[in-house]
């Protein structure tokens, strides 16, 4: 099986295919000073658009983790996520609560997908 990926950096690339598996890097906001509900609306932009350029979508999403900075934003993010998520195809997931690469970042999300 041929590996493929997508926007390949000197630290990582932003996805990776593999045997019919899309995975994601750690998607954040472009805009820092947005609040969690805009940070996580960019970021499931961002997914939906590296998805797509991998042949796949949110209906096939496999897993993911959803990263905040402070619990008290993680009814916002989910908000967001619930009105994005197909909600016939949810995935397993995982939030969790951690400091991120940099203190403007309120929301951090990765995914896999079928393709």
């Amino acid at each position: 099986m041929e590996i493929v990926r997508h926007h390949p950096g000197p630290r990582m690339s932003q996805a990776v295919e593999y045997n019919g598996v899309v995975y994601l890097a750690g998607q954040v906001a472009d805009d820092r000073n947005a609040d969690v509900g805009e940070q996580t609306r960019q970021i499931l932009s961002k997914i939906d658009g590296l998805l797509a350029a991998c042949g796949s979508d949110k209906s096939k999403l496999l897993w993911a983790q959803l990263w905040v900075t402070d619990m008290r934003n993680f009814a916002a993010m989910n908000e967001v996520w619930d009105g994005w998520i197909d909600p016939a195809n949810p995935p397993v997931r995982a939030g969790l609560c951690s400091d991120l690469a940099a203190p403007e970042y309120l929301v951090e999300i990765m995914v896999m997908a079928a393709k």
